[in-house]
């Protein structure tokens, strides 16, 4: 439901109005009954908490979730040969030093 009133009234009721305004409704205020302004409450801020709030957004690689299968392939490929070699768990290190 919409508010109407003209700016002397608007004046004397302002906190009432910006109230209204927040729990969103229609506030206009009307200079000779024209309206002349219409009063809504302004964008939530978002609050967000954490240690690195200050750096800034954090960007996100769009495929930044995606399987690289370019390592995985040299992973495999890499176990593979360790495997061949009979070298496993940690037996390359010790074997090379």
């Amino acid at each position: 439901m919409a508010v109407k009133m003209n700016v002397a009234e608007a004046k004397a009721k302002l906190s009432e109005l910006i109230k209204r305004a927040e729990a969103g409704e229609e506030v206009i205020i009307a200079r000779d009954g024209v309206p002349a302004v219409v009063l809504k409450a302004a964008a939530p801020k978002v609050r967000r908490l954490g240690l690195l709030e200050h750096l800034g957004p954090v960007w996100e690689a769009p495929d930044a979730w995606e399987p690289d299968n370019e390592a995985a392939d040299f992973l495999e490929q890499s176990w593979e040969e360790d495997f061949a070699e009979g070298k496993t768990d940690g037996a390359k290190k010790e074997a090379e030093t």
